[in-house]
């Protein structure tokens, strides 16, 4: 099954709501091995919510919307989607009761515009909102099925789980299942690790690609089978052959964070950290937030009577707070065609040192200067 999804609602086209639904429902329908091959937003619109509809509807199997399904002028939903399909709107009695015991609950009165609410495509299957007001509904056309869900991420949630993947599974009957992994790495560039690659990237089952963030990359695997296991032993398999080309460049799977790898491994060690920055406004002190016990100080300036000197700054740093492990950043424009960095990382027992000219000033220099800095540290301290 092929699915697109379409989230309706002019908020999210201003930037004054963030869409999560989209990512709710993208990875919930690739656990039943749904394939998502496109998604969009379009505004409170009939005409052009119809047009989207429709687009949708002539390319996927399946076809899910998100929002406008309230009660005011401008939830257009149901006139787009009844448009699209080239069908009639008609009231529902029943979806009336059921939207009047709703606000009953509540202890209100539903206002006359909340009829609308009441309107679903000809032929369409109601579904009985619990959690909310808006009814939803699904759509059974000649090209593609279509299922209208609310905008209000629990509503939406709710019914997803209750009726809508049910109703999936019920059409597929013998459904797969869709795994991924996130690898995350860092010290190799992404044209770099593309290299080493490619091959992997070429797969058609599993599927492999690549995902650039400042200073790390991270690899995910995609595994479609017939059963969870299945696909977890296609992913490791996978995982293996990435592990053995890669080595120590993969630092973590899934959720794991840089920041999270190197604090975890000073607490394995014992040890304690303190950072002396500049040039990045503080984003490595940030990054690392409060780890009491752990995480013991952090300065964003290097003090000016010590000269400017990383491992100076880092030396009185640690005598002063007591840490036993420091770690000295400095970013610094050359003239504005470029920039230089300097990290010292400073061990109970020996000192590592990274300096590194770019000659171009990229977007995101702070972060990516902190990703080295955080590897150098993560790498040195695999190697105590």
């Amino acid at each position: 099954m092929e699915a697109e999804i379409i989230t309706i609602g002019t908020e999210i086209l201003l930037g004054e709501i963030v869409d999560t639904n989209t990512r709710t429902l993208a990875r919930r329908l690739r656990d039943i091995g749904v394939d998502i091959f496109l998604t969009s937003t379009v505004g409170d619109n009939p005409r052009r919510i119809a047009d989207a509809v429709r687009a949708s509807a002539s390319r996927a199997d399946l076809v899910i919307t998100t929002g406008g399904l309230g009660p005011t002028i401008d939830d257009a939903t149901r006139e787009g989607i009844a448009d699209a399909m080239g069908i009639e709107l008609v009231f529902s009695e029943d979806l009336w009761q059921q939207i009047q015991d709703r606000f009953a609950q509540f202890g209100r009165v539903p206002t006359e515009n909340n009829r609308r609410q009441a309107q679903i495509p000809l032929g369409a299957i109601a579904i009985e909102n619990p959690v909310g007001t808006a009814p939803s509904f699904i759509l059974e056309a000649q090209d593609a099925t279509v299922i209208a869900l609310p905008g209000v991420p629990g509503e939406m949630m709710h019914l997803l789980e209750s009726e809508v993947i049910p109703y999936i599974k019920r059409k597929l009957g013998s459904f797969e299942v869709i795994h991924t992994r996130l690898l995350r790495t860092a010290g190799l560039g992404e044209s770099i690790l593309d290299e080493r690659i490619a091959d992997l990237e070429q797969l058609s089952n599993p599927t492999v690609g690549l995902s650039a963030h400042p200073g790390r990359v991270d690899i995910r695997i995609t595994a479609k089978a017939r059963s969870p296991q299945a696909a977890d032993e296609m992913l490791w398999g996978i995982q293996a052959t990435l592990q053995q080309r890669l080595g120590r460049h993969i630092y973590g799977m899934d959720e794991d964070t840089l920041e999270g790898v190197v604090l975890n491994l000073l607490r394995e060690k014992g040890l304690t950290l303190a950072t002396a920055e500049t040039g990045t406004g503080g984003l490595l002190q940030d990054s690392l937030g409060e780890r009491p016990g752990i995480y013991l100080a952090g300065v964003q300036r290097l003090p000016s009577d010590l000269g400017g000197s990383i491992e100076d700054a880092l030396a009185a740093l640690l005598q002063e707070c007591g840490a036993s492990v420091g770690l000295g950043l400095r970013l610094t424009e050359e003239d504005g065609q470029g920039s230089a960095l300097e990290i010292v990382v400073q061990l109970p027992d020996r000192v590592e040192k990274l300096n590194e000219s770019c000659p171009a000033i990229f977007v995101n220099m702070d972060a990516r200067a902190v990703s080295y800095a955080l590897d150098l540290l993560r790498r040195s301290l695999l190697d105590d």
